[in-house]
């Protein structure tokens, strides 16, 4: 009965929206772009996903660590455990992630394909570290997903105000979550963790003016921490590339397109915004 109401939960949790007509991310130039040892952002479109956005007040979701290919790790040992979960092609672009219903995996890149993505990359970062990074990601491949976070999951969407504190999410909390299990942004932050290299570190000033960095606990991780960390580069390749457009104005704002009902009430067409009444100071 137990694993019964985890299944249905977990595939309600995961039911997504259908993806955007037009992504808002290129792909390609993602794709080539990347390197082992990025974390890829991701806008999720599932319910989880929105429940996520809302708790961490951020866009991103959900974060995937990015391996290469089978030749970009040194190591044969590495290989040959990453051989263990994946028999597919060698030439693809492989990603680590921790996903709800599924564990810690390795999935091909274009699993995200028409996706909202970003690139965060580790600065300053040097190959025999990154190395040691995903070996550290290769080694959680098959933990279980924290299934505990899932039931808060489900409990979040609930109204708050109705609810017994109790049964309130204890998402992200102090102690979230068994030491066998994870999450995704929680195991990346592991791996980097493993190496000691900083996400979002304790800042504290000490004698003589020097700072000591204390090491957050990587169970509070969330995905949009990627996109703060001073020690992450941000890297964006939007669908639109607006380097062919030097000035605003020329950007492709005229056209024979149509907003369904949905896109009406967030956006507004060019002649429309010119036909509104100008501002008045009733000062």
């Amino acid at each position: 009965m137990i694993n019964w109401l985890r299944t249905a939960v977990v595939n309600w949790l995961k039911k997504k929206k259908p993806l955007p007509h037009t992504p808002l991310s290129d792909f390609e130039r993602i794709r080539h772009e990347l390197r082992p040892c990025d974390v890829i952002l991701v806008e999720g479109r599932s319910r989880v996903s929105e429940v996520i956005k809302l708790i961490t007040q951020s866009s991103w979701s959900h974060a995937a660590l990015y391996i290469g290919r089978l030749h970009d790790l040194e190591d044969p040992i590495m290989r040959e455990a990453l051989g263990k979960y994946y028999q597919g092609n060698p030439d693809r672009q492989l990603i680590i992630e921790s996903e709800l219903g599924m564990g810690t995996v390795v999935r091909p890149l274009t699993v995200y394909e028409g996706e909202h993505l970003r690139i965060c990359r580790p600065r300053g970062l040097g190959f025999r570290e990154g190395q040691n990074v995903l070996e550290y990601a290769i080694s959680r491949l098959g933990t279980a997903y924290d299934v505990r976070q899932i039931f808060d999951l489900a409990r979040f969407l609930f109204p708050w105000v109705i609810m017994p504190r109790r049964w309130r999410s204890s998402l992200f909390s102090t102690n979230p979550g068994k030491t066998t299990h994870t999450v995704c942004s929680t195991m990346i932050a592991e791996a980097f963790g493993h190496i000691h290299f900083p996400i979002l570190p304790l800042v504290k000033r000490v004698e003589g003016g020097k700072v000591q960095l204390f090491m957050r606990n990587p169970k509070l991780c969330t995905p949009s921490d990627f996109d703060y960390s001073p020690y992450f580069d941000i890297i964006k390749y939007p669908f639109l590339d607006f380097q062919h457009h030097t000035e605003p104005r020329l950007l492709p704002w005229r056209g024979a397109a149509t907003l369904n009902e949905e896109e009406r009430g967030m956006y507004m067409a060019l002649d429309e915004i010119r036909t509104e009444a100008p501002y008045e100071d009733t000062q």
